[in-house]
């Protein structure tokens, strides 16, 4: 999810949940500049994508591919999933940790490039074309941005490399993201390396999940009202400037049965919230997101400790998760756990 940048902190300046940009949701077809399929051979290479307004045919797999910070997991953790982590020479993104066990250490151990990273915690420009990439993936289309010093998609097309933008990364506004741009950027990846049969078997294992959980979950008159945030971290002005309003956090809170408690506090992805508005507003449930902290569960106790009048404090009803929560193959996960928590009787 695209921040201000520079941004306060470290952990800020890699966010993106949720992780990638606007327009409408993937299953469109498109028309809001996300991926989709112009021509792909049934029998293999060459492949056509387009995406955000620009064809990018590859003649066969990469096998020098770059994966920007960008504030995500979702393009490292989607490659990973695919068994594609020997394709990778350089990879800048991390969250610390992961709902799926054995990822973070997985992507601990990937190349980094040996790249010295610019303000905004990103590959720059020079160094990109030093690493010899033949695909560069970027949550949005910020990383491919020359102002901000990084080589521009045109530039990368000279030295022979291939550029991808997420889905709903066009606009650098994720608010309007679901779960099925999740579902595009596998299809997509296995598209371009070839392994579609592996991302369809993950597609159909997730949405098989969730029809699962859904089925389960006793449909009340009113869902519980969930408050969404990242753990110790400042992007506004507010007391509470990392409370998420709108995105795939809201697609993955309707699945499991609840809603998200600030979803009309702001138009854009996060609100900035003053401590009297969270104050003021009924909050069941605390999710807290954990960005390279390990101790989110601390952060969650000490919100409930500061909001007593909450449901969610009178009930002690909170949980932390980490990747499943944005962009990317996991997000099964984060419905089933939610709605374990909220809806403990239906399991």
């Amino acid at each position: 999810m695209p921040i201000n940048r520079p941004v306060a902190t470290a952990l800020a300046a890699a966010l993106c949940l949720l992780t990638a940009a606007c327009g409408e949701s993937s299953d469109d077809g498109g028309a809001s500049g996300t991926t989709t399929e112009a021509a792909v051979s049934k029998t293999g290479y060459p492949v056509t994508l387009e995406n955000c307004g620009r064809t990018e045919t590859f003649d066969k797999a990469p096998s020098r591919v770059v994966v920007m910070n960008g504030a995500s997991v979702a393009e490292v953790s989607t490659l990973l999933a695919l068994g594609l982590q020997d394709k990778i020479v350089a990879n800048q993104q991390s969250y610390g940790m992961s709902e799926v066990p054995g990822r973070a250490e997985a992507i601990k151990k990937l190349p980094t490039g040996d790249v010295k990273l610019n303000e905004a915690y990103d590959i720059p420009r020079e160094a990109m074309v030093g690493l010899r990439p033949d695909l560069v993936l970027s949550v949005t289309t910020y990383g491919f941005d020359q102002k901000n010093g990084f080589a521009t998609r045109d530039q990368l097309k000279q030295v022979g490399a291939n550029s991808y933008v997420s889905p709903q990364g066009c606009e650098d506004d994720p608010s309007k993201m679901t779960v099925a741009d999740s579902y595009r950027l596998l299809r997509d990846m296995g598209k371009i390396f070839d392994v579609s049969d592996r991302a369809e078997k993950l597609i159909a294992a997730s949405e098989k999940n969730i029809a699962a959980v859904s089925a389960k979950i006793k449909r009340e008159k009113q869902a519980p009202r969930v408050m969404v945030l990242f753990s110790n971290m400042s992007m506004g002005s507010n007391d509470f400037s990392s409370v998420v309003a709108n995105g795939i956090i809201n697609d993955i809170l309707a699945k499991a049965g609840a809603s998200n408690a600030f979803a009309s506090a702001s138009k854009t992805t996060f609100a900035d919230l003053s401590k009297e508005k969270v104050a003021a507003t009924d909050v069941d449930a605390v999710v807290v997101i954990s960005y390279n902290d390990p101790h989110p569960a601390a952060y969650a106790k000490k919100l409930l400790k500061e909001f007593p009048q909450w449901p969610a404090a009178k009930n002690n009803t909170y949980l932390t998760l980490s990747d499943s929560m944005y962009l990317g193959p996991s997000n099964d996960l984060a419905v089933e756990t939610i709605a374990k928590k909220l809806h403990p009787d239906a399991f």
